[in-house]
């Protein structure tokens, strides 16, 4: 039972930042229903669309009982239906694997960030929902051949343990084959990668300010630049890479959806990956690759607070809840 016990600073946050989420999903996720002719594909997407309503209205509930004010986000306003489509099916398919990916984990941090019982129960349900989402994804991806399956390793002969510190290095002598836990972070860091870099391409392509076009055009150079690093550190240990998918960006010039969304949505996707590079990182058991992540983690934190600063130039960025300024409250006496 709630029992009249207060929403905290982080239970608040976490409904904020759903709130923002979920109404750019219903755009970008309406417009993709517009623009889907596989059926199967369409289902999947009415599905997650029905999600993003429901969470919406519950959330919109929560706040509304907290006495918290209701967030803009995104509206009919930000997606234009007309637009003929910008993106394949098959990338459709891609963009909402990693987008349930960022979901779950979202979700995970929700739960453990939540106290009051019934904000746990919630985030608890999102999070089976999402996993349906995942599996139903997952399991059309793989039937219709366009999963890229993370690498094999071979089992070893025995266990093994390590007894040389030599372990650890990778920028004097001999490098060690990289383990299957840096394999599986470098690799789902490049699938997410390869997303933005898609976006970029097709965001840089419909939007109307040369601002905009310029840190798009940006950051696929930036991201392809990571995937250049990511592929060369597989390639070395003989290791495939994901697929690409730029060639499923379409030579449409009409934006599907507005250049406040647009940028939301790529500053969004960059602030995370910093933290799925900390992730990769703090896993790591190879020198060059720390320093490898520091060094693509700074780059990527440049680049997404020069997105945050055209937000706020063109008054698009929505302040997150925060404390109360008390030194400015006590001047207005």
């Amino acid at each position: 039972m709630k029992q009249n016990i207060r929403l905290t600073a982080p239970e608040i946050s976490a409904l904020w930042t759903q709130y923002m989420n979920d109404s750019m999903a219903i755009c970008v996720l309406t417009y993709f229903d517009k623009t889907t002719d596989d059926l199967e594909i369409k289902n999947i997407i009415k599905y997650a669309l029905d999600l993003s309503n429901t969470h919406i209205k519950k959330v919109t509930a929560m706040l509304q009982e907290a006495k918290y004010p209701i967030p803009k986000g995104f509206t009919k306003e930000d997606v234009n239906l007309d637009a003929p489509p910008l993106f394949s099916g098959t990338f459709v398919m891609q963009y909402l694997y990693v987008m349930t990916l960022h979901g779950m984990n979202g979700y995970s941090l929700s739960v453990g960030t939540s106290v009051r019982e019934d904000q746990r129960s919630y985030y608890i349900q999102c999070m089976k929902e999402t996993m349906e989402l995942y599996d139903q994804i997952l399991a059309a991806m793989l039937d219709k051949g366009i999963f890229s399956r993370p690498p094999y390793i071979n089992a070893p002969h025995d266990v093994d343990f390590i007894y040389n510190k030599n372990y650890m290095s990778g920028y004097f002598g001999k490098k060690r084959p990289l383990n299957g836990i840096e394999i599986g972070n470098i690799y789902y860091n490049m699938q997410k990668t390869i997303v933005k870099i898609v976006l970029e391409i097709g965001f840089s392509q419909v939007t109307h300010s040369k601002e905009l076009r310029e840190y798009f055009q940006r950051g696929a150079k930036l991201c392809n630049k990571h995937i250049d690093i990511f592929s060369t550190i597989m390639s070395n240990d003989h290791l495939p890479s994901p697929r690409n998918w730029t060639s499923e960006v379409s030579n449409s010039v009409v934006s599907p959806f507005s250049d406040k969304l647009m940028l939301f949505h790529i500053v969004n996707l960059i602030t995370v990956s910093v933290g799925y590079y900390g992730s990769a990182l703090s896993t790591c058991q190879r020198n060059d690759l720390i320093v490898q992540y520091l060094k693509l983690m700074t780059e990527i934190g440049f680049y997404a607070e020069d997105g945050a600063e055209l937000l706020i130039k063109n008054g698009w960025l929505e302040q997150p809840p925060s404390t109360d300024d008390r030194e400015a409250l006590a001047k207005k006496k």
